[in-house]
């Protein structure tokens, strides 16, 4: 008798979790993800698509998540000159750069957040470029539906070497900087 009520106070936590968590798809075509890149002499920006992604929330927490970005997508903004523009944007296709004939997608994966205060939480997850996986952590605000974040990449972690006084000596005024910023505004429905 005892065992059936453990059973039954076990399955019926297990119900109350399930129900606590709410899952979101993410609207890849209201999503926003901005790239900046600097570099002794300036810098460029640009966007790239969210090519699909989900987000569970739990206790107020974002408990996981998953993100394919399509990096074929990388556009830049800044150069209006459309010959600089495609060869900016081919070099950053290239192997010297993010390599998307072999690895069109990039991928972040939450693997754990604190609770949501003020709208802000703390987030945790691994974020995956040119097959190469390393951890990273941000900060999300959400308002409503939309999450947003500054999430400093470091590309050096990802053997994106080119222009990189990580790897390179003497570079000058060609050295570009290994940390780049993605800009989010995930919009969730």
């Amino acid at each position: 008798m005892i065992t059936k009520k453990m059973f039954f106070v076990a399955l019926t936590l297990l119900i109350a979790g399930t129900i606590n968590a709410q899952n979101f798809k993410a609207n890849a075509e209201k999503t926003e993800l901005k790239w900046t890149g600097k570099k002794v002499a300036g810098q460029h920006h640009g966007h790239i698509k969210l090519t699909d992604g989900m987000l569970t929330i739990k206790d107020n927490k974002l408990a996981n998540g998953t993100f394919n970005i399509d990096m074929k997508s990388i556009s830049d903004d800044d150069l209006t000159d459309a010959g600089y523009n495609q060869k900016l944007i081919g070099h950053l296709k290239s192997d010297d750069f993010f390599g998307v004939e072999k690895f069109p997608v990039a991928t972040l994966v939450i693997n754990e957040s604190t609770a949501f205060v003020n709208n802000q939480a703390e987030v945790k997850g691994k974020l995956t470029i040119k097959g190469i996986t390393n951890p990273i952590s941000f900060t999300v605000t959400k308002s409503g539906n939309v999450y947003t974040a500054n999430i400093p990449v470091d590309r050096s972690k990802f053997d994106v070497r080119y222009g990189s006084g990580s790897f390179f000596e003497n570079l000058g005024d060609k050295v570009i900087d290994d940390i780049f910023i993605l800009d989010v505004s995930l919009v969730v429905e």
